[in-house]
């Protein structure tokens, strides 16, 4: 993975992009000598987005194994209570 400030970021954003879009480069981007974030192609974007998706309805169905035989509460109860 490559690693750039954003300084350097600057002078090189067009290849950069085109390095990232074309050659599937990931790109670290540093301020003061700190990741702060960086560049990907959309690929790697929509897997990430998906990893994310998956690991939120294991965590789903893991929160509704746990409360299997519990009392709800009813979603206007919930939102009642969160003043919402």
């Amino acid at each position: 993975m490559t690693t750039l400030s954003v300084t350097q970021l600057r002078h090189v954003l067009s290849d950069t992009i085109n390095a990232v879009r074309f050659e599937g480069e990931r790109i670290l981007l540093e301020r003061q000598g700190k990741p702060v974030a960086a560049l990907v192609s959309v690929e790697d974007m929509e897997l990430l987005e998906r990893l994310e998706d998956q690991r939120l309805i294991e965590l789903a169905d893991e929160a509704a194994a746990e409360s299997e035989g519990k009392p709800s509460i009813p979603f206007d109860e919930m939102e009642r209570r969160l003043g919402l």
